[in-house]
């Protein structure tokens, strides 16, 4: 992170504030081979393309509001909320996010092959701060929703790519989160498992205070689950608004 940038995080769910964005810019730097950019670590000098996958981006979510961040692949929309969860950091600007943040992106990513489910799972649980106590409360719950059945004493290595992310639905869906990031990720496995993972879905976005980020490309699933609408092009936000309005804005640049 830059001298410029800023990342500001709190456990603060008093605040009118969920997520704030102010003047925030991400660059990748973008070097022809390896070679080259082990080199630019000690020859700053070494040419590369800059990629602004964010540039100059301002906005506020207000806590209780559901956004659709609507855009073309590559507009910026999930560099932004990789912002907001930690995976990356800002090159410049200020970023506030106050409450605790639970996002369903890539469901099967930091799963240990030689683990078993079981074992994932409290590994999981502990680097998200869960105590003890809470994990085993909730292991039940996550173990059964998730349709595994005996596998879940087995290592991982023996799950089909939709186990893994029907585990991992389970889990985050199972938090309690202030904040909560979906990134495409409503079809998970077969149509009864994902009926039932919409159902858990509404049923979090519904709690009182839940802040909901939404990336998708369905459009009639953003009507559906939000009300607010941020249209990011090239990394830049030009719309801000009501999602009906939003919706047909981002049709007319398409």
């Amino acid at each position: 992170m830059s001298s410029s940038a800023r990342f500001i995080e709190t456990r603060a769910t008093r605040s009118i504030i969920a997520v704030r964005f102010t003047h925030v810019t991400k660059v990748y730097h973008l070097y022809p081979n390896e070679r080259r950019r082990m080199l630019a670590t000690f020859v700053p000098s070494i040419k590369c393309e800059d990629i602004y996958a964010n540039n100059d981006l301002s906005f506020t979510i207000r806590r209780g509001e559901s956004v659709a961040f609507l855009g073309h692949n590559g507009a910026g929309k999930s560099t932004a909320l990789k912002i907001i969860t930690g995976v990356t950091v800002p090159t410049s600007g200020t970023v506030e996010v106050h409450g605790r943040v639970t996002a369903l992106l890539d469901l099967s990513a930091g799963f240990d092959a030689q683990l078993t489910g079981r074992e994932n799972l409290r590994l999981r649980g502990r680097l998200w701060g869960l105590t003890q106590p809470q994990l085993e409360e909730l292991l039940p719950e996550i173990i059964d929703f998730a349709e595994i059945g005996n596998y879940i004493d087995q290592p991982m290595r023996m799950y089909s790519n939709g186990m893994r992310a029907r585990l991992g639905f389970a889990f985050a869906s199972a938090l309690k989160p202030d904040i909560l990031i979906l990134d495409e990720v409503m079809a998970v496995g077969d149509r009864d498992f994902s009926k039932k993972s919409l159902a858990r879905m509404q049923e979090i976005i519904s709690a009182d205070g839940i802040t909901l980020l939404f990336v998708t490309h369905a459009l009639g699933s953003a009507e559906k689950f939000c009300e607010r609408s941020l249209v990011i092009n090239h990394g830049e936000l030009t719309f801000d608004g009501p999602i009906a309005k939003g919706i047909a804005f981002y049709k007319k640049s398409i």
